[in-house]
């Protein structure tokens, strides 16, 4: 339902841009032949994992989900002009989250980890334009993110059977998305929609191998989604 409400958002401002378009003034009709720009961004985020679990384990039945929040990124941009329909773009910025994840084959008292995390989100993305009409531009973007997890808990010496759950410090994502920039008097203004996925294993494991938390997991990694609304 959360990711709808993104996901309506953006189209809402995006229809809102095209419909604009009657007026025939051209605003900042040379914005896009700088080499380089820079600017800055806002957002939310809904950040899930994604479970794969082992077959044959100690564990028997196990079924792991996670909640998420909606959570908030803010960050800078660096946007290097490679030619008149491609840019690449660094955005380095801070993004926070929380979740539930759920061991719903525990009790009832070990099945519910909170998790509220912060990280150091560095995207590097390519942005594919279309020509500019009036004063929109669409476009797509994708890339890759390094992202430092604050909240990891990696280097704890308690685990699971503490009550602490650990996940990786060093986490490497792909991203993919789609945009549109709307040329305003002043300024540039570009709402996207992004999603996030990990390429690494961001599960701790437990120090026990037969863990009841974490012994089941092959695979945990981040699926997320993003609304952003950058200012240039």
């Amino acid at each position: 339902m959360k990711n709808r409400i993104l996901i309506l958002s953006f189209f809402i401002l995006t229809t809102s841009a095209f419909f604009a378009q009657r007026d025939k003034v051209e605003y900042l009709p040379s914005f896009d032949k700088r080499k380089i720009h820079y600017g800055f961004y806002l957002g939310l985020n809904q950040n899930d994992f994604k479970f794969s679990l082992r077959e044959n384990t100690n564990v028997p039945d196990a079924y792991i989900t996670a909640k998420p929040e909606i959570g908030f990124n803010v960050g800078l941009i660096v946007d290097l002009r490679l030619h008149k329909n491609l840019n690449l773009r660094l955005e380095p910025g801070l993004m926070t989250n929380s979740k539930k994840i759920h061991f719903n084959h525990l009790t009832a008292q070990d099945s519910v980890r909170d998790i509220s995390s912060t990280y150091l989100h560095v995207p590097l993305v390519f942005k594919f334009s279309t020509d500019r009409y009036n004063n929109i531009r669409p476009y797509v973007l994708g890339g890759v993110s390094y992202n430092y997890n604050f909240s990891s808990n990696e280097a704890n010496q308690d685990d699971n059977s503490a009550g602490q759950f650990r996940m990786k410090t060093h986490n490497f994502m792909y991203e993919v998305g789609i945009g549109v920039d709307i040329y305003l008097y002043f300024f540039k203004f570009s709402p996207s929609i992004r999603g996030i996925f990990a390429f690494n294993n961001e599960i701790k494991y437990d120090d026990d191998i037969n863990s009841k938390w974490t012994a089941p997991v092959n695979f945990m990694g981040t699926r997320g989604i993003f609304l952003n609304l950058a200012f240039e």
